[in-house]
């Protein structure tokens, strides 16, 4: 994939999260719009229509507490109970919008904000003024056949002491209920609007603040991805992003030097192989040429050839060993320590008795740590290897392990003639050899990188120090957990 593509994946990658995060801003949104202000309209239809009603009735109170002088007997019909009705419906007119009915105790018709209606109109077939005249209040909704539509109505009973003298109803059509309803749920759905708005505007710099991190690293991820090993990504943002930065980084760190690592391998194994391949095939083309003419030389030839061979399946044997260990995660287990090197130390006695060496152990008993038994035997094995190979024909080499406060310490101190400085810290690196071990055609130099790999893998540290007066000493450092 080239950059221009990448720089595109990462524009679309961005962007699809950003909408995501706008969707999931929106969604919360309007979740807490629908589950906050439906029920509220709902309520606020209610108690507005509950409203109407109430502020009617009341009105309805008041002009029968104003009416009711004129619907006594000794005043119905006169001209001064007819100017107080008037009085009393125009006073309600300048602040009301409901139409006004007055009936007499009979429920006729004695007053009206119609104009069309008529004095003396039976009203009784009215349900709501049949059941005022019975002392009864009484309110709700119901079609009208004279307005061809629906009306609220409310009726209340003009009383003189407990006598009714009529009537006092106010209606109301449907329609006007229903617009100062709509106007109060019309107000909610407005503030909902403004509330999706702000939340959108929120939502796009919140989301592009998260994205904005988070399309640097995806850029740096992609970068990485294309073979820039040297790509770092920004720690800014908020934590989680930095964390995720961070950890980003400590994988380009570790990416970098593993296929460094990798490559400086390859190259230094190539150039190991090359070495006994070159000499092997010299070798039997040397014997072919003399398997007629001179077949002692022939043999002898072939006999180098197989060594060379054995040493080229040691080296091969190493090298899987040194990949097979690398980076990789050993389980620790409960091991008595003490007990390991006392087994190590027997099973190489022979071989250093052969070569006339003196392998002693010097080994406190009954440490027992968290470790892994078969790299720690390992290292072992390859310290005494190194100090009967390595050193001449006599040595004294004393394999030794002691508590040093929390940790224990196994140490394989040899005689010989040691190593200097320099050469101690390159011991451990694939592929060196020494002088002394130069000398010796079936050494690898993998031995202390391979022990050096297995240290890492279960945490513990390995050096070479000189001893004295004289020779060497290799050492192993383990951890012994808190009890």
């Amino acid at each position: 994939m080239d950059s221009g593509s990448s720089g595109r994946w990462v524009s679309i990658g961005s962007a699809k999260l950003k909408l995501r995060l706008l969707g999931v801003f929106l969604g919360l949104t309007l979740v807490f719009l629908v589950v906050h202000d439906v029920p509220l309209a709902f309520h606020l239809s209610r108690v507005e229509r509950d409203r109407i009603y109430t502020a009617t009735e009341r009105d309805a109170f008041t002009i029968a507490g104003k009416v009711t002088e004129a619907l006594v007997p000794s005043s119905a019909g006169t001209p001064q109970s007819a100017a107080l009705m008037k009085w009393a419906i125009d006073s309600y007119k300048v602040s009301g919008e409901a139409k006004v009915v007055i009936v007499d105790a009979n429920g006729y018709l004695t007053a009206s904000s119609d104009l069309n209606d008529t004095i003396g109109s039976d009203f009784t077939n009215r349900p709501e003024i049949a059941d005022a005249l019975l002392g009864n209040p009484t309110s709700g909704a119901r079609a009208s056949e004279t307005l061809g539509g629906d009306i609220v109505y409310v009726a209340v009973p003009v009383l003189s002491g407990a006598n009714v003298r009529g009537v006092v109803r106010l209606t109301l059509a449907e329609s006007i209920v229903d617009d100062r309803v709509r106007s109060r749920v019309i107000g909610i759905v407005i503030a909902a609007l403004m509330t999706i708005i702000a939340a959108t505007v929120a939502a796009f710099v919140s989301a592009s603040a998260i994205a904005r991190p988070i399309k640097r690293l995806e850029k740096r991820t992609q970068e990485l991805a294309d073979g820039n090993l040297a790509v770092r990504a920004e720690e800014a943002g908020p934590p989680e992003i930095r964390e995720l930065a961070q950890s980003f980084n400590e994988m380009a760190d570790r990416l970098g030097a593993v296929i460094q690592q990798q490559k400086a391998f390859a190259g230094d194994a190539s150039h190991q192989l090359r070495t006994p391949l070159t000499a092997l095939r010299l070798r039997l083309e040397q014997a072919g040429a003399e398997i007629g003419r001179d077949p002692d030389s022939a043999m002898a030839n072939i006999d180098a050839a197989m060594s060379e061979a054995d040493r080229l399946r040691r080296l091969i044997e190493q090298l899987l060993q040194l990949a097979r260990s690398d980076g990789m995660q050993l389980p620790l287990a409960r091991v008595d320590v003490s007990e390991l090197v006392l087994e190590r130390v027997n099973a190489w006695t022979a071989l250093a008795e052969e070569r006339g060496d003196s392998l002693v152990a010097d080994v406190e008993s009954g440490v027992v740590i968290d470790t892994v038994a078969e790299a720690v035997e390992q290292i072992v094995d390859n310290f005494i290897d190194n100090a009967i190979e390595y050193t001449p024909t006599g040595t004294a080499i004393t394999v030794a392990l002691q508590r040093e406060g929390n940790k224990a310490v196994i140490t394989v101190r040899d005689t010989g003639l040691g190593m200097s400085e320099s050469a101690r810290g390159r011991a451990f690196d694939r592929f060196w050899r020494g002088a002394e071990a130069s000398s010796r055609p079936e050494g690898t130099g993998l031995g202390l990188a391979i022990v050096q790999q297995l240290a890492d893998a279960i945490g513990v540290n390995c050096e070479l120090k000189a001893n004295e007066p004289r020779g060497l000493c290799a050492v192993l450092t383990l951890p012994i957990e808190a009890s």
